[in-house]
């Protein structure tokens, strides 16, 4: 087997990459016992903190944008008899259509991207009822002061829930409000649960271990799928062992490996059970890779249906239409850093400023993808990307366009000829695309873009196919808000140059 087939099929080592990898990615979908009075204490407390301060971010957003419309010379008076009858009303308002968005559930989503692409939504939903309002019943209020509330109404309510997140996860440093868990299978079902867990701190559930009976993986970390590599935690040979619980203080393990036998099932139940510790699993399935399945509780029965991801054509439209619309604009005002770069790279090394090579786009159709040029002329043109800054095929420049992303700038005009979007899944070689699994070839069922999940991650300096879990989650939640909240993503992560 060839290297490449060998990191592409690396990913199934449990079979935990089956039907599981289309589960929508949160800690919510296990199948565990009730939790703990004094957990849920806890987590109710969280969320009415959360609530509560999200009822304050929206007040004071539009008592400021009340303010704003009543024009400098007014008073503290005016602000609060029009807030008091408005913006109390709309804070409500909104609340509740977060709570209906699902905002206050305990689980967060990959990047935490869902979240903003929520507040998105909702802030849409509430400029679109605001303005209709104000045709209506004609108050004086302006269009730009509507954008401008919905705006401030996002940005407060993203800004205030990254606060409260970091506070709880601060909290769970010190002990207060977490409880310690043991994940049985390092796989991609167990890192996936890791993931979850990691990044849904009102869970309170903070995995210190994971075990597996692989001995290949004894000694290694699991990495949070996240904008850094800053959290992991460590394998252990497996089998469970209640010495090895008690050991860590788990309170609870979670199997994570659907196909595990009933034997190694019943062990780890045993072990848990003689540790006093409580036991929780992911569904097991025998269903292929391919296939798209949708979770349903049903009074306590957990069934599972056959889905595919399809793209209504609404979306495909909007899609297009901001495609274009930015597309355009960023060349328009990109044209003189364009032009500057293209001289900086004919400066520092021989060859031309722009690389052309074949890439596999949506339905498999090739395509030629424009990029700077960071390599030295005489690099290979199809061949595996550098993951090491430092590889001797990179230029003096193009390890800073690189690191800026700069070098993926002339995919703009890839976007405008309707090759690539935006927003989706990185385009791969056709080398590679030769070697996919089935749920590798998933990927090529959307455009491929300029960013995505993958593209803002701490995953992005690995394969693509070694972290499938990125697209197969955009892939099957894609939709024009979530468009938007990556590309927020994008820009405030890569500005801080994480």
């Amino acid at each position: 087997m060839s290297t490449a087939e060998h990191q592409l099929q690396g990913n199934h080592r449990h079979g935990g990459a089956t039907a599981t990898a289309a589960v929508e990615d949160h800690a919510c979908g296990l199948l565990w016992p009730s939790t703990p009075r004094r957990s849920r204490r806890f987590e109710k407390a969280l969320t009415f903190v959360e609530v509560a301060a999200d009822y304050i971010a929206i007040l004071l957003v539009v008592a400021f944008a009340c303010k704003m419309a009543f024009g400098p010379s007014s008073g503290f008076a005016a602000v609060v008899a029009y807030a008091w009858y408005i913006a109390v009303l709309v804070a409500l308002v909104i609340v509740l259509m977060l709570d209906r968005e699902g905002a206050y559930r305990p689980c967060n989503s990959l990047l935490r991207v869902k979240e903003t692409e929520r507040i998105l939504r909702v802030a849409t939903e509430l400029l679109v009822v605001a303005t209709a309002a104000a045709v209506i019943l004609r108050p004086g209020i302006s269009l730009a002061m509507l954008i401008g509330s919905a705006g401030g109404v996002a940005i407060a309510l993203v800004a205030e829930k990254q606060l409260i997140y970091s506070s709880v996860r601060a909290l769970h440093v010190k002990g207060i409000g977490v409880r310690r868990v043991v994940i049985y299978g390092a796989g991609y079902t167990g890192r996936r649960v890791f993931s979850s867990l990691a990044r849904s701190p009102k869970l309170g559930l903070n995995p210190v271990l994971m075990v597996d009976d692989d001995a290949s993986l004894c000694g290694t970390e699991i990495f949070e799928r996240s904008y850094k590599r800053s959290r992991s935690v460590p394998v252990v040979q497996g089998p469970v062992s209640p010495q090895m619980l008690q050991d860590v203080g788990a309170s609870l393990v979670i199997v994570a490996v659907p196909s595990l036998s009933k034997e190694k099932f019943g062990a780890a139940v045993n072990a848990a059970t003689e540790a006093g510790a409580e036991i929780a699993f992911v569904p097991g399935n025998f269903l292929p890779s391919d296939l798209w399945l949708e979770h349903v509780d049903i009074d306590g029965l957990l069934l599972a249906s056959i889905e595919v991801p399809i793209e209504p054509a609404v979306y495909k439209w909007l899609k297009r239409a901001l495609d274009l619309f930015l597309g355009t604009a960023i060349l328009v005002c990109t044209a003189p850093l364009i032009a500057l770069l293209v001289a900086l790279i004919r400066l520092d090394s021989h060859g031309p400023a722009m690389f052309v090579q074949r890439r596999v786009g949506k339905d498999g159709k090739e395509f030629d993808l424009y990029k700077f040029r960071t390599m030295h002329a005489d690099a290979p043109v199809y061949h595996y990307s550098p993951t090491d800054r430092h590889d001797t095929r990179i230029t003096r420049f193009g390890r800073f366009l690189r690191r800026t992303s700069l070098d993926e700038l002339p995919q703009l005009l890839n976007v405008l000829q309707g090759n690539m979007s935006l927003v989706g899944p990185r385009p791969e070689m056709p080398f590679i695309v030769e070697k996919y699994l089935p749920i590798h070839r998933q990927r090529l069922r959307v455009k491929p873009g300029l960013t995505g999940l993958w593209q803002i991650s701490a995953d992005r300096s690995f394969l693509i196919h070694e972290n499938i879990e990125y697209d197969l989650y955009y892939i099957k939640n894609r939709n024009f808000f979530m468009d938007l909240a990556i590309l927020l993503h994008t820009v405030v992560f890569a500005m801080r140059g994480i």
